[in-house]
């Protein structure tokens, strides 16, 4: 949550509940107090947002929260690490692939080799509980299909990661390409 938060900061100062609007309209998960306001403390405890009173008439001022320097430093610190722990986290992948723009062609190669990495490990286990299913006395048919099933996402989205890791050395990613080739076309 802590780069979802960071990169609607870099868009531009915003109170808390504009915030949490925005996070929700684009990423459909329902932001809550609890969570945005000590991520919010936390950051401006660690210099990376400013939080400025803004007066309002007849009503308490509300704060207006930006992002530092500081905070983009530690935005792109978080895209640029896929750490084990959380490669096998889909949304976590996501979040990151989704804001390539702001990372060099190496950092963009490590995210995916991360998820790669996870996705190769959990396809093993997959495979081992397929075999170990496979020779039981019992009849798996309904688990047989979950862990087949499971086992096409994967190799699935391994492809994916592959044609993914062709376009990472491209400037801009595959976004701008879109564009280039709108604005270039027939």
């Amino acid at each position: 949550m802590d780069i979802v938060i960071l990169s609607h900061l870099q868009r531009g100062p915003v109170h808390g509940y504009e915030l949490k609007r925005n996070v929700s309209a684009t990423t459909s998960y329902s932001l809550h107090n609890n969570t945005l306001y000590p991520a919010l403390r936390r950051f401006e405890e660690a210099g990376a947002v400013t939080k400025t009173a803004e007066a309002q008439e007849g009503r308490p001022p509300r704060h207006v929260y930006a992002l530092t320097d500081l905070g983009r430093e530690m935005l792109h610190d978080l895209l640029a690490d896929l750490p084990a722990e959380l490669a096998t986290d889909e949304p976590e992948f996501l979040t990151r692939l989704g804001q390539f723009e702001h990372l060099t062609p190496a950092e963009r190669h490590g995210v995916l080799d991360a998820r790669a990495a996870a996705l190769r490990k959990q396809g093993a286990h997959l495979r081992a509980l397929g075999e170990k299913t496979a020779r039981s006395p019992r009849d798996h048919r309904w688990g047989e299909l979950v862990v087949a099933e499971l086992g096409e996402r994967i190799e699935r989205e391994l492809a994916w990661i592959a044609r993914l890791a062709e376009r990472a050395d491209e400037p801009g990613g595959p976004a701008h390409e879109q564009v280039d080739e709108q604005v270039d076309g027939p």
